[in-house]
This record gives C-alpha cells, structure tokens and sequence, in this order.
C-alpha cells in the first residue's frame, strides 16, 4: 500500500508515494540531537527552551526562535539535506508534482514551473539558476534516513503524523507567497540564510492553507534571519513569508509539520459517531425514527432540538462511564500512514535468527511498543491493517502492552494453546522479544 502523502507547508497533500525503503547512508555531522526516546529527541531539538516551558508558553500560543550559532549542530543540520543531493536523487527517479516541485513567488502569487513526469537534473538546475526558482523537495524522509530517524521519533512524541518539505531558494528570491497553513511548523535551516517575517494570525489555530494579500499584511511581529543550526517554530494559522537575501549563497531549510486535523473537534467527531452507534444497541429510544418531515424542514424545530439535546446527554453520561470508544479511524490512519520505526539493515536480525519459537515456558515483551495500537471494534467492511484477534484476547493483550515481560503461562486465556498462538503470532510479526 502507498505510503500517504504528509501535511506539505502549503497545506496540501501532493497524492501517494513510495514506502520508505530501508538503506545505510552517512551522516556527515556529528548528532547533536538525543534519539534515546521520543522524549530526548523533542528535548535536544528544541534545546536550550525546555519542554515544559514550550507547551506552557509556545505551543500553539506563539512563535519560538532559537539562533543559537552552535558550529556543531550547523554541521549535523547541513547534512540533512544539501542542494547537492539533487542529482543523486534525480539519478534514483523523481518526478514532478509527486516528489519535487519548482516554484516562484511574482507579484504576491504562486507561480509553478514544473515541468511533466521524471525530473531532470540539468532542467531543475536551469530553473534553479535562470529562473531564481525555489525548489520545494516532497517528503525527503524518504530518500534521508536521518530525516526519517528524526520524524519517526516525533511521531512518537506527538502520537500525530509528522510530515516535511525541503525547500532550497537561490539567493535574491523568494518561493511562496505569504500564507499560513494548517499544521503545526518547525523550521530548520540547513544551508545558507533565509530572512523570514512573521505576521499575527487573522485565524488563531487555523485548520486550511491560505494566501494572504501583501497590501494587507501589515508591519511583521517578528522579523530575522535564519542560519544554519538555528531552528523556528509557529503555530498553525501563523501568516509568514521567507526570502534568500540577494548577494548569498542559496538557502536550504526543511519544515517539518504535524498536527493536522489532530484537534479536540476533529477528535469529536470521529468518537462521536461510535459512540451513537454503540449506545444505539442499547437504547430503543435512539433506534426510533425521526419525525415525519423533519428533513424538509427549513428550521429544525423546537421539539426536534429538545429531542437531540436529549440525546447528547445521553452520550454524554454514557461517555463518562466507558474506557473504550468504538471508533478509531484518527487511529486507524495514524498507525496506518505513519514512519516505520528506524533501523539499518535488511530486517533479517528483527526475527531474531537462533532464538526458539516461543512457548508455554517463556516470558516475552513488547518490540517496538511506540508502534503498537490496541482498537476494538473491527470494520467487517475494510480490509485488515495488522493484527486481528477474538475479543477474548483483549485483556491478556493488555498483559502484554502493560509489562515489562511477562510469562506466557501468565496470559488471560482459556486454553495453553491460545496463549501459545497468541504469542506466536505476535513474534512472527516481529512485534515482541523471547527473553
């Protein structure tokens, strides 16, 4: 299945593109940032702010800039991604639209210079060179195995998908119009310096792309330039736009993005409607049929709204008492669309070559738990993602989730054969460790 598209800077999805595939690569700084966790990795990124302080003060509140003029984390950045990777990539087949795309800002609007199907090197260096056009790299995680190390822990700390364009602009231009998007932007500079100026939000927390008129922008909140090792970060809704100062080298950043329909209201509405559906089971009341007309209706009326006010009380209480919510689908396509978790090799050492099959006698746990989500109520009409075990396993897969380790003959089934297929499932997918 194609890996989905990331949240991009402007707000749009570009359509599916390959799965990350797994390969060595160096790196050529030094890291500087802390990969132990997902909790480390946030820490060193957004250091020296700490973590608390971020959520408290910034965080979708206001944007936080830190120049923090550090040779080595300069270095570590400037690996990333360099405007000299173009041509190797090239070289590996990308194509417009999907993966690159070639854009100018003139006279406040977009203007895009792609050309069709593969992209050439000698031609997005023409463009790059004769035109001072920007060009914006798609998901480079997938070709950066850095990149992907870095968004698959943030996936982990935030629990939302974590996406990120490249883009490098030739010195005296500029890519995109002012605009603000949807997600949540952390900005790192790579190579060169980018001039940035930040506007206050016309829409606080924003939840669609925009482009903004110049002529009604008013005077920036905040203006600066970037360099290399320096990160940005602002809420979504921020108005910005960016330049490369003429008489410099080009600029090379990567926005790495999250929080995409990731709000409390879109959250409602995907628990909302599984939770109507399970209390209608119940509840004859919700199972009955709505007045005659009610949908010819121009104005709902007052005994239909009483009626439905009713009914979210209901839920409501209903709500306060349950620790499961049938519906998953921001989990399910969280977990389905989401980084694979980093490693480098072939996978051959994931299924433990030497080891046992695991039985009655032995105690397992979880791999890769970060990866792993428990959801009840499986969708006879979708196809399968993962695993799908009898309701009656839930509790003895809590075991396992909750534990350190845990002794097979321990597990919450019936039968030694259940928990011996339970087990063996889970180790043939990889998924956990005899110890």
């Amino acid at each position: 299945m194609p890996k989905k598209a990331k949240p991009t800077q402007n707000g749009k999805e570009e359509g599916p593109v390959p799965r990350k595939q797994v390969k060595v690569e160096a790196v050529g700084g030094a890291s500087t940032l802390d990969f132990d966790s997902p909790s480390s990795l946030f820490e060193s990124l957004i250091s020296p702010i700490k973590t608390e302080t971020f959520f408290k003060e910034f965080w979708e509140k206001k944007p936080l800039l830190l120049q923090r003029a550090d040779p080595a984390r300069a270095a570590y950045y400037q690996s990333l991604f360099r405007l000299t990777d173009l041509k190797r990539l090239c070289s590996q087949g990308i194509y417009y639209g999907r993966d690159v795309n070639v854009c100018r800002c003139v006279s406040g609007k977009k203007k895009v210079l792609n050309k069709d199907g593969k992209v050439h090197f000698l031609q997005l260096r023409k463009d790059f060179d004769q035109k001072r056009a920007t060009i914006q790299f798609h998901q480079p995680q997938r070709f950066k195995d850095e990149l992907w190390k870095i968004q698959e822990k943030l996936e982990c700390y935030f629990g939302s998908l974590v996406g990120s364009n490249v883009y490098i602009t030739p010195a005296g231009s500029q890519g995109l119009p002012p605009h603000y998007d949807d997600v949540e932007v952390f900005i790192l500079q790579l190579e060169g310096e980018k001039h940035w100026r930040l506007y206050a939000p016309t829409v606080a927390l924003a939840r669609e792309y925009s482009v903004k008129s110049e002529t009604r922008l008013g005077v920036p909140m905040l203006e600066f330039t970037l360099k290399p090792g320096d990160l940005l970060y602002f809420p979504r809704g921020t108005i910005h736009q960016a330049d490369t100062p003429a008489g410099l080298a080009h600029s090379t950043h990567v926005t790495i993005s999250t929080y995409q329909n990731n709000s409390w209201g879109d959250f409602l509405l995907d628990a909302i409607s599984g939770l109507v559906f399970d209390t209608a089971k119940e509840d004859v009341e919700l199972r009955s049929g709505i007045p005659r007309q009610l949908l010819m209706q121009v104005e709902t009326s007052a005994v239909a709204t009483r009626r439905l006010s009713g009914f979210l009380r209901t839920l409501a209480g209903r709500l306060e008492g349950t620790k499961e919510l049938l519906s998953s689908e921001m989990k399910k396509d969280f977990i389905t669309h989401r980084l694979p978790p980093y490693y480098v090799g072939e996978g051959t050492e994931l299924s433990t070559p030497g080891v046992k099959l695991p039985t009655l006698a032995s105690t397992v746990r979880l791999q890769f738990k970060d990866h792993i989500i428990l959801t009840m109520g499986p969708d006879e009409n979708q196809p399968p993602h993962g695993l799908r075990f009898p309701l009656s396993h839930m509790d003895a897969l809590k075991q396992i989730w909750n534990s350190s380790a845990i002794s097979v003959k321990n597990l919450k089934l019936t039968t030694d054969e259940e928990k011996e297929s339970l087990v063996l499932s889970l180790w043939t997918e990889c998924l956990i460790q005899v110890i």
